[in-house]
């Protein structure tokens, strides 16, 4: 197994991925590509301590930025370090992909280089939010700003998919947010998209608010990017106001240091599950490849949580997973619109 690393991807570029990929290489025992500028990275990886001789270096002379507009800089950088990473996918050389880079920019090199699954109109970016009792999967998190509500409804049927191969969930139960439960609350997308799925073959329990989510009492949720991103950066904020404040509190007086002190087990397992660098990357599903873009703010612990994801994903061979229950589910599906 090789896995390809996108090295000029987060925001400290390179360093947290020239480290997690020295420690991953010799945790898995398997070659690691890093893709990137060699006049950064050769220096670098010298310089970096651990056995590297199963870390390679792939030349890739363009950087797409985070504020770079990824059609039109994708194009301007046609040797970008995404793009190259991507076809050693395509040519086999690498098994999974891995960017903690501009979102948009690998869903366009994605889907250029290796395009969808058979039957997917858009890829949704997917992630797994702790939540009461464990995780749920919620997509789109951020590819698909503007969405159809047959969109939406192929969502439902891969983070239905993901779930099952992910959290272990036979009939994940798969909830639509919206700004209420009752069928008739949320835009025109919402209310579109709620009696779709509702003939879809699932296991939809209909809308759900953010209390539904975290409470646990749905195994999927499905939404457009937009809504998502919001959702999923909003969440991490005031998550990390909780752990914050929660810090300052008890370290103002004698008394609650020595509370502190004897609840530290289970501070120490809240902030574990609220830690998005423990989860390290989201699959890009839909496309026709394993591909997992990770935060732009990863460090190297949670660029280690990425390659893991995607380590386990090419273990328990995900993408043939997915590539076959897609087909089938989808082939049961209504026609609902032209590709797009």
């Amino acid at each position: 197994m090789t896995l390809v690393l996108d090295a000029m991807g987060s925001d400290q570029y390179p360093d947290p991925e020239i480290r997690a990929a020295i420690d991953c290489s010799i945790e898995f025992g398997e070659e690691i590509i890093l893709v990137g500028n060699e006049d950064i990275l050769k220096p670098k990886l010298a310089a970096a301590s651990g056995d590297k001789s199963r870390v390679r270096l792939v030349h890739a002379p363009d950087i797409l930025e985070m504020w770079d507009k990824p059609v039109e800089n994708a194009k301007k950088k046609p040797l970008n370090s995404m793009a190259v990473g991507l076809n050693l996918l395509k040519t086999g050389e690498g098994q999974a992909f891995i960017s903690a880079g501009n979102t948009g920019g690998v869903m366009f090199n994605a889907l250029r280089i290796l395009g969808r699954l058979p039957g997917v109109q858009r890829p949704a970016l997917t992630t797994l939010f702790p939540v009461k009792g464990g995780h749920c999967v919620v997509l789109d998190i951020g590819a698909n700003a503007d969405c159809r509500p047959d969109f939406l409804v192929q969502f439902a049927v891969m983070g239905s998919i993901y779930a099952q191969k992910t959290l272990q969930i036979p009939n994940p139960k798969v909830g639509l947010l919206s700004n209420g439960e009752e069928s008739g609350k949320g835009n025109q997308l919402i209310k579109d998209t709620y009696h779709l799925l509702e003939n879809c073959g699932l296991n939809y329990i209909g809308n759900v608010e953010g209390k539904e989510v975290f409470g646990g009492q749905t195994d999927v949720v499905v939404t457009d990017g937009f809504t998502g991103n919001i959702f999923l950066k909003s969440s991490e904020a005031v998550a990390k106001l909780i752990t914050d404040t929660l810090k300052e509190e008890l370290m103002s007086s004698f008394q609650t240091k020595l509370g502190a002190a004897l609840a530290k087990p289970a501070f120490k397992a809240i902030k574990k599950m609220m830690d998005p660098a423990e989860t390290g990357a989201a699959p890009l599903l839909g496309i026709d490849g394993l591909v997992f873009v990770g935060h732009g703010r990863s460090d190297a612990r949670a660029m280690v949580s990425a390659l893991r994801v995607a380590h386990q994903s090419v273990q328990v061979d995900l993408l043939g997973s997915l590539r076959t229950a897609i087909q089938e589910r989808l082939a049961q599906l209504p026609a609902s619109g032209a590709n797009s």
